[in-house]
């Protein structure tokens, strides 16, 4: 099987960590060992989160006076680097040496008509009082909300449209690679100006936006041919009742049952919504849960198992 897998931020940094190298490489570290296995089993394709690498990368520029900081767009691509670079270690430390591995700097094209750019809503860097806030925005530009009693940037988020790299992905699937790619949903790219895609009509340029990292991941899942695309998180699967009286783990489910219920934006409403999308678009399985559990759930025995309606 083709088996795609979205990592959660958890897999590379746990909440209230200090976000070094040491730590990061420690969490891969633990997230290794069920990669490896569904590897060793099936063709394995690779995305993950960045959100507090390109938090902290912001941060450092900040304290460099000499130069603007850099856009969102290159700091993303920063972090496919580095992230990549340690899974490939972690990886390759369990897997047989003979076992290749890449890891893909991915562009990723929004629309620039997309209305996500006309209500910003993804937080982005650190908190502020609302003095700073104002003084930052006057300064750059940059559009500011409210995130409990502190203030901080956000930026769009658009849909993801087309994966530029996606012929070379699929060249190293087709040779047994491990491919790590569409790292933080992908660096956010558009086409500037009118007319045919050639270089004196249009520019591909760089957007200080995110994409959402499930959803990009369930483009690519689509593009490579996946036969299971599964989103690993800190958590079994989706619940019923969340936090409620009722709560209860949802284990296999039609994407009717789940478009029945609602779920928080901020955490598991993208994954659902990701799930959703590739089963109804492609009608092969999609799965959500502990990676702990990776293997049992490419299996189909553990995490919500999301399927077509009809599906046995």
């Amino acid at each position: 099987m083709r088996v795609v897998v979205a990592l959660g931020g958890n897999a590379l940094l746990k909440r209230g960590e200090p976000m070094t190298a040491e730590a990061q490489r420690a969490n891969v570290r633990k997230a290794a060992p069920p990669l490896a296995a569904v590897a060793r089993k099936h063709a394995l394709v690779l995305s993950h989160g960045n959100g507090p690498q390109v938090g902290l990368l912001a941060l450092q520029a900040t304290a460099y006076d000499e130069a603007s900081a850099f856009p969102l767009d290159v700091l993303g691509a920063q972090t496919e680097g580095m992230i990549g670079y340690i899974l490939e270690q972690e990886l390759g430390n369990l897997l047989p040496p003979e076992v290749p591995f890449a890891t893909i700097l991915t562009m990723v094209e929004v629309d620039p008509s997309d209305s996500a750019f006309d209500n910003p809503t993804k937080f982005v860097g650190p908190v502020y009082e609302k003095s700073a806030a104002d003084e930052l925005a006057s300064q750059k530009g940059w559009i500011f909300k409210q995130d409990g009693a502190r203030w901080r940037r956000v930026v769009p988020s658009p849909e993801p449209k087309r994966i530029f790299e996606i012929r070379p992905i699929r060249w190293l699937l087709d040779r047994d690679v491990v491919v790590i790619c569409a790292g933080g949903g992908g660096v956010p790219t558009m086409y500037e100006g009118n007319g045919e895609n050639t270089a004196t009509d249009r520019v591909l340029t760089g957007v200080e936006a995110v994409i959402d990292k499930d959803l990009a991941t369930e483009l690519l899942a689509r593009e490579v041919g996946a036969d299971v695309f599964l989103m690993a998180t800190d958590v079994e699967g989706v619940y019923a009742d969340w936090g409620g009286p009722n709560q209860r783990l949802l284990g296999r489910v039609t994407v009717d049952e789940l478009r029945d219920r609602s779920f928080a934006t901020g955490s598991m409403g993208p994954k659902v919504e990701a799930a959703i999308r590739f089963v109804e678009r492609t009608g092969r399985r999609a799965a959500i849960g502990g990676l702990e559990q990776i293997e049992a759930i490419v299996e189909g025995d553990a995490g919500t198992q999301v399927v077509a309606q009809g599906s046995s």
